[in-house]
């Protein structure tokens, strides 16, 4: 622009051509240099006093909302956005404890801004801002694990077979979020014959700790039924499970070994959730009253296969009276299986072969052994 206005104003009169127009005096310049320097200055300074006003705006200070804090103080920058970074630092309240949540009210964070020097932030109508205090919890499951090692170490008890009924409600530590320590138990007490403890449980280098009482309880595993059985029912794998028990509750006769019990039968009615004893389940019976079996006679070079009647039913290994229906003779014989029974050298008492060849009548001949030259 400049360049344009000096070019025409540059253009001298005498060179315009004679006639009526030159009798009428040349143009002026719309604006003049000056008019247009002082023009520029003023854009520039217009431009210079705006800045700081966009900046201003851009950076407007907002509250954030609901906040976490991880600190025993709230900072102006915890609350407020777009804080300088010289007062971002600066603290204005305290955090509430471990675990814990509290409220602020937005008046005072205003009132707080304001005493900094500060424009009033933007609150977006709230109220309140909701504080919540970050930290790691340690429930009774570890602190009860801190007391059981502390008592096998010191005192020989099997930790696995203790558990710790506290005193009052379950204990429970809340330690910063980046305290990683080892929860452990120490100046532990522990009286046998009233079976109390009382220790302190300790975070770390005893960053946090808790004085905790409680009764030690030793328990046992059993078996224990899953669901209801009935009389004469038997038992599947699925129906029987393994629980710890307090030891004193548990009879004296309860099996803590399940394996040896799935295929047994309920003698009578058994309710879910308890333990079973020893005359709750018996094996089935293989043979059962008035079926007929077979008898197994074995010794070295005899097999004998012979028929006969069971008097009485019985499970695997029981002894059962078997009777011969021809000579109505009885023998007692031991079960091997289904509908079988034996009176050879594996019964508890092997009749001799001469009682068992006049007792039943035999199925087939004997083969005799080969004679030894």
């Amino acid at each position: 622009m400049t360049s344009l206005l000096t070019s025409v104003a540059a253009s001298p009169t005498a060179a315009l051509p004679a006639g009526p127009a030159a009798r009428n005096p040349a143009p002026r310049p719309i604006l003049s240099p000056g008019t247009l320097g002082r023009t520029a200055l003023a854009l520039v300074a217009l431009g210079l006093l705006t800045l700081p006003v966009l900046a201003e705006e851009s950076g407007r200070l907002t509250l954030r909302g609901d906040i976490t804090a991880r600190r025993d103080v709230i900072t102006l920058g915890d609350l407020v956005e777009g804080a300088p970074a010289a007062l971002s630092a600066r603290p204005l309240f305290r955090a509430p404890p471990l675990g814990t949540g509290g409220t602020i009210q937005v008046r005072r964070i205003v009132e707080a801004a304001v005493g900094l020097g500060l424009e009033p932030p933007e609150s977006g109508g709230r109220l309140q801002v909701s504080v919540q205090r970050a930290a790691r919890r340690i429930a009774g499951a570890e602190i009860e694990a801190a007391l059981r090692a502390e008592l096998a170490r010191t005192r020989g008890l099997d930790a696995g077979a203790l558990t710790i009924a506290f005193e009052g409600e379950a204990p429970a530590i809340s330690v910063p979020p980046e305290l990683d320590g080892t929860v452990s138990a120490q100046e532990l007490v522990y009286d046998p014959r009233t079976r109390r403890v009382s220790a302190l449980v300790t975070v770390g280098a005893r960053q946090a700790s808790l004085r905790v009482a409680g009764q030690v309880i030793e328990t046992t595993e059993v078996a224990v039924l899953t669901r209801a059985l009935a009389r004469g029912e038997a038992l599947g794998p699925a129906d029987v499970a393994v629980e710890r028990r307090p030891r004193e509750g548990v009879p004296a006769d309860a099996s803590g070994d399940p394996s040896g019990l799935v295929g047994q039968v309920a003698q009578r009615a058994l309710p879910a959730g308890q333990p079973l004893r020893g005359g709750d389940l018996v094996r089935p019976d293989l043979v059962a009253r008035g079926e007929t079996v077979t008898i197994v006679y074995e010794t070295p070079g005899i097999a004998l296969s012979l028929r006969g009647q069971a008097k009485e039913g019985g499970p695997l290994g029981a002894v059962v009276a078997v009777v011969n229906p021809t000579s109505k003779k009885v023998i007692q014989a031991t079960v091997i299986g289904p509908g079988r029974v034996t009176v050879g050298p594996s019964a508890a008492e092997p009749p001799a072969p001469g009682r068992v060849a006049s007792a039943a009548t035999p199925e087939r001949r004997a083969t005799p052994l080969p004679e030894r030259n």
